[in-house]
């Protein structure tokens, strides 16, 4: 499929790349539809929207800056995009890069996707360690030997 994307202009996507997000990211309840584009730098990503193309978040598996990540998130929750299998699931966070601070991601607001059915959910954590700016080039620096696979990590025992 073809799709006018805000990072790449007009670019032939695979259908496999399509991710329903049912409840919508906090914000844009209303945009249910998105691709995920590998973006020029790694490990970073691009959701792309499909129904706007001037929105695109840039995301990150927070595993590769945070080890010691953990989602509490209860099986009813994981139940709405159909996970029922850790080994299943793809956990991104949202990158803010503002002109005048640090890059930081949203480890409070997680974006989990089952990869078998490409749907996702937005949760929020209630764990007071995350929040929604996390220096990530900081976190890179205190935790310099993690290189766990992108979307990888630890869904904790209370959820799936």
């Amino acid at each position: 499929m073809k799709v006018n994307t805000k990072a790449y202009g007009i670019k032939n996507i695979d259908e496999r790349q399509k991710i329903t997000i049912p409840a919508g990211l906090f914000g844009y309840e209303q945009l249910k539809e998105y691709v995920m584009l590998d973006a020029e730098r790694q490990p970073f990503y691009y959701l792309q929207s499909l129904d706007t193309q001037a929105l695109c978040f840039i995301i990150i598996s927070p595993f590769l800056f945070r080890p010691d990540y953990e989602l509490n998130v209860s099986d009813e929750e994981l139940a709405e995009i159909g996970l029922t299998d850790q080994k299943n699931a793809l956990v991104f966070s949202i990158v803010t890069i503002p002109a005048d601070g640090p890059m930081t991601a949203n480890l409070q607001g997680p974006l989990i996707i089952n990869r078998d059915t490409r749907c996702a959910k937005q949760v929020i954590l209630g764990d007071q360690r995350w929040k929604t700016k996390h220096d990530i080039m900081a976190e890179l620096a205190a935790h310099p030997q993690t290189q766990p696979s992108a979307g990888s990590g630890v869904l904790s025992k209370d959820g799936i």
